[in-house]
């Protein structure tokens, strides 16, 4: 790989992201729907709605999208 193909590799790394950040919140509304949504809180931190969700995964997908893949297996 070189020149062109190595440039797009940033580009296809945002578009991976947006696409799980799409899913995550499609995933939590339909949760939030059944009554069972997903929630993680950890002291005064609570993400329980599908648009928190979305927007930490947006903000800060390193930490919230593994986040979310371990509160989703989670049954209360």
């Amino acid at each position: 790989m070189s020149g062109p193909s190595i440039a797009l590799l940033p580009l296809l790394a945002v578009v991976a992201v947006l696409f799980a950040d799409t899913w995550v919140y499609g995933d939590a509304r339909a949760h939030a729907e059944r009554g069972r949504p997903v929630v993680f809180s950890s002291g005064n931190l609570r993400v329980d709605t599908p648009a928190a969700w979305f927007l930490g995964c947006l903000l800060l997908w390193i930490v919230f999208f593994p986040l979310y893949i371990a509160s989703r297996g989670k049954r209360r």
